[in-house]
C-alpha cells in the first residue's frame, strides 16, 4: 500500500471513514452519558449499543490507518445537544446519536466500494435500528437528515456535530 504525500487531498474513503471515526468517539461519549440515566431492559440495550459502537470506534481506527491516515482522536468531553436529566430525556439522546451516526454511515457508504460498503451498510442498517427502538418508531430514509420528519433545508455539520454532540469549548 502506498501512502498518500504530504501534499496529496485524503480520498473521499479516508475523508469519510475519519467522520465516521469521529462520530462513533461522540456517540460512545454520549451513551456513557445516558447510561447511567435508564434501568432494566434499556440499560441492557444502552450498554450493548455502547459496546457495538466501542467495536465499530476500534474498527474504524484500524480502517483508517489502512487508508494511510492517522486516526481522529476523540475529544476529552463533548457538549450533548439536550440536557439529560431523566430516562426520557436519555432516550431522546440516544435516538439523535443514532439518527445522526446513520448520517455519518451514509457518507460513508457513498464514499466506498466492494466490503467496505457493505460493511458501512451494516453500521447505518444498525443505527437505524437502534434509533428506532428508541424513538419507538422509524424514519422513511434513516441516515438521510434532509428526509428526516420535521427537517428544514440541509445544514453542513461536522462530524461531531453529525453525532449528536458539539465539541465541548
Amino acid at each position: 500500500m502506498t501512502l498518500p504525500a504530504q501534499d496529496e487531498a485524503p480520498s473521499p474513503a479516508l475523508t469519510a471513514t475519519q467522520s465516521a471515526l469521529a462520530a462513533e468517539h461522540a456517540a460512545v461519549y454520549g451513551y456513557g452519558v445516558l447510561g447511567g440515566r435508564v434501568a432494566g431492559k434499556r440499560r441492557t440495550e444502552a450498554s450493548a449499543a455502547y459496546d457495538g459502537h466501542r467495536a465499530r470506534r476500534n474498527a474504524l481506527i484500524r480502517t483508517v490507518r489502512d487508508l494511510g491516515g492517522a486516526p481522529v482522536a476523540a475529544d476529552a468531553a463533548y457538549a450533548l445537544p439536550l440536557a439529560v436529566t431523566d430516562t426520557a430525556s436519555a432516550l431522546r439522546l440516544a435516538a439523535v446519536l443514532e439518527d445522526r451516526v446513520a448520517g455519518v454511515y451514509s457518507d460513508l457508504v457513498r464514499a466506498t466500494e466492494g466490503p467496505a460498503r457493505a460493511d458501512a451498510a451494516g453500521a447505518l442498517r444498525e443505527a437505524a435500528v437502534r434509533a428506532a427502538r428508541w424513538r419507538g418508531g422509524n424514519v422513511a430514509f434513516p441516515g438521510l437528515a434532509e428526509r428526516a420528519p420535521g427537517a428544514g433545508p440541509a445544514e453542513k455539520t461536522g462530524p461531531v456535530e453529525a453525532a449528536g454532540a458539539d465539541r465541548a469549548s
